[in-house]
């Protein structure tokens, strides 16, 4: 097995990333074509309580592995690696099976009572089976990050798209003349069908790993295995509450939204629609960029571990400040761009620009966002992960007072919720700023920051000139060839700048590093 260097692990990532968002956009269109607007609010609502029984059957176990699994690859104790397996699969096998029976128990409860929709019932119930493979991949996918061989994984997450796509079109014709119920359960269950897929490309590429282990017996003292368990529960716990928190908030927010709003004196549907313009339209393209900031926080993982395993800690300063270069290289131009064009953007996209001042605004404090998951990553690679949970809760907290306390007010309305997003984004980061630096002097060199600022102030004054000169908001060639334009001249800065050194191009040919 061949590991990659840091750039070229994520680089296939990303590769994989843009693949998978492309083919799960051709998803949504097959899903909204053939099962119509009822069909996929049906789909969505049984969605949120399975995600939630997958986020608690993994509990941040796939972090840990990936964590541990670097740092025993560097050591070469490929009898620590058999124990975290051992132990992970132990583990997630279990509590998968537990909650997949709580699951279907409770089916009935939560679809009649809680979701007030029977029709939810059938697709929870053939959703259900993807609880335990997830489970098995997700430790899988966590020893090859570690090992830091980022293919399989990349190419396990095509495969399941691939294969969700072609069987969602056949389940959901044989089975729509019974109902919408069971069509929603067909494409259901074309998700487990590509889940078990993926699974099974992963587990190949393990069985024919020439490092794996050959065995999962363990002949060792129960005082070694629970070193071993205690090392991945310290991890894996608060890596698991940073999830769950994320979680909770989302779900927590339009109660609160809708709630505020009301207070404020807008009436429900005025609610909807606001709420809708931000979250249905604004939301999404800021979002745009966290695929490849999510893809340099999975190989940003098991390198900083590694290097930290070595305590070479010039190196994982290093390793940090890259990954926030690429992160600011990947998020820097869209923010300009949604700063300059997001009428015509909203316009093209959408037929709707009710969100264009949302969209202007938030843009450029949604960098701090781009740089958050790599922040995090890095407090987990470091064994800080309970650190990154506290500062995600205490971002959340800040996120939902914020909002209650602005959004009710008739003067702020929906902006109190636009600020409220913004602030919850700037107190997490800072947080995590704030943690790297008390626990391991890490500063990004102020050099690096006035270049970085420079560069998006030089891009943002030639796209406001380019925005005089063309018609950049009505004329759709015009604005794409201001986006192009802008783009290489972007492209140029951050090459001449050295925010992208050449030494990071040189990486993607080499095999190691």
């Amino acid at each position: 097995m061949t590991k990659q260097t840091f750039i070229k692990g994520a680089l296939i990532l990303i590769i994989a990333g843009m693949i998978s968002r492309l083919l799960g956009f051709v998803n949504r269109i097959v899903l909204a074509r053939m099962l119509g607007d009822e069909g996929v609010g049906v789909y969505m609502l049984a969605l949120p309580a399975l995600f939630l029984m997958i986020t608690l059957s993994q509990i941040g176990i796939p972090v840990a592995v990936s964590k541990l699994v670097a740092e025993a690859s560097i050591q070469n104790d490929k009898q620590r690696i058999k124990k975290i397996l051992t132990i992970s699969f132990s583990i997630t096998t279990s509590l998968s099976i537990i909650l997949t029976i709580l699951f279907v128990a409770l089916a009935p409860i939560i679809s009649k009572q809680m979701l007030l929709d029977e029709r939810t019932y059938i697709p929870m119930l053939l959703i259900s089976p993807i609880i335990p493979i997830i489970a098995v991949s997700s430790v899988l996918r966590g020893y090859f990050q570690g090992m830091q061989n980022m293919k399989p994984q990349a190419t396990a997450q095509v495969i399941e798209q691939v294969v969700r796509i072609g069987l969602v079109l056949l389940f959901i014709q044989m089975l729509l003349p019974y109902g919408i119920s069971y069509a929603a359960g067909g494409a259901m269950f074309a998700v487990v069908i590509g889940e078990l897929a993926s699974l099974g490309f992963i587990f190949y590429c393990f069985k024919t790993d020439k490092q794996r282990p050959t065995s999962f017996f363990i002949k060792t003292k129960y005082s070694h295995l629970k070193q071993t368990l205690n090392d991945i529960m310290h991890i894996a716990i608060p890596t698991a509450g940073t999830r769950l928190i994320g979680s909770v908030t989302y779900f927590l927010e339009p109660i609160l939204v809708s709630q505020s709003l009301f207070l404020a004196g807008y009436t429900i549907s005025q609610s909807t629609a606001a709420y809708g313009q931000l979250t249905g339209y604004v939301l999404p393209l800021l979002l745009l960029p966290t695929f490849i900031t999510h893809s340099l926080s999975v190989a940003l993982i098991p390198s900083v571990s590694e290097f930290n395993a070595l305590n070479h800690q010039g190196s994982v300063h290093y390793r940090i400040r890259q990954a926030l270069r690429l992160s600011y290289a990947s998020g820097g131009l869209v923010t300009i761009v949604f700063m300059l064009f997001a009428h015509p953007i909203l316009n093209l996209i959408y037929g709707n620009v009710s969100g264009t001042t949302f969209l202007s605004f938030m843009a450029p404090f949604f960098l701090l966002l781009y740089f958050q998951a790599p922040l995090q990553a890095a407090l987990q690679a470091l064994d800080y992960a309970k650190q990154a949970m506290v500062n995600s809760l205490i971002g959340s907290i800040v996120k939902l007072s914020v909002l209650w306390l602005l959004a009710t007010k008739p003067s702020f309305g929906i902006e109190g919720v636009v600020i409220a997003i913004i602030v919850g984004i700037v107190v997490v980061t800072t947080l995590h700023f704030v943690t790297l630096y008390k626990t391991i002097k890490f500063m990004i060199p102020v050099s690096l920051m006035a270049k970085m600022g420079g560069l998006l102030i030089i891009i943002y004054l030639i796209g406001s000139k380019l925005q005089t000169l063309w018609d950049t908001n009505t004329n759709i060639i015009t604005l794409v060839l201001a986006i192009i334009s802008l783009f290489f001249i972007y492209f140029v800065g951050l090459i001449v700048l050295q925010i992208v050194s050449k030494e990071e191009w040189n990486q993607l040919r080499k095999k190691r590093y």
